[in-house]
């Protein structure tokens, strides 16, 4: 019986803490305000813990994080092309994700957990056409708020 008491307490202690961890939106979009393709919001912050939920508002996109863009032991993620996508992010920095196919066009977002750490590792990877203007804007964007 004394187990059974620790066990609903200890449950009862971690509830305030998976209550706190919250859920964002993002869309993927064919049609964003920027006038072209793109992720909406482009730029979301988080806390450790909290998920981005990708919506494939339109078909034909996906969310998958870029290569050198995510925090050194971050787990990378891919969406199925028109399929919506959850992730939870556990460890604090940047993350640059992109649309696979829309890549090329700026089709790029950004998810910065609590502190963007790894920026200038971010800031330093390649990006090719329209996702190197995209990430530039980004990143005025983040250092700017």
């Amino acid at each position: 019986m004394s187990r059974m008491i620790r066990a609903l307490a200890l449950c009862a202690a971690m509830m305030p803490l998976a209550a706190q961890a919250a859920t964002v939106e993002v869309k993927m979009l064919s049609h964003a305000a920027n006038g072209g393709r793109g992720f909406e919001p482009a730029i979301v912050h988080i806390q450790p813990g909290d998920t981005v939920h990708f919506i494939a508002s339109d078909p034909g996109h996906n969310a998958q994080s870029i290569t050198g863009m995510i925090p050194d032991g971050a787990t990378p993620f891919a969406g199925q092309m028109g399929h919506d996508l959850s992730v939870t992010f556990s460890k604090p920095g940047l993350y640059g994700y992109k649309c696979l196919p829309h890549y090329f066009l700026g089709m790029v977002g950004m998810v910065v957990v609590d502190k963007p750490v790894n920026e200038a590792a971010a800031k330093a990877v390649s990006q090719p056409g329209a996702a190197k203007t995209r990430f530039d804007q980004l990143f005025a964007q983040l250092d700017h708020s």
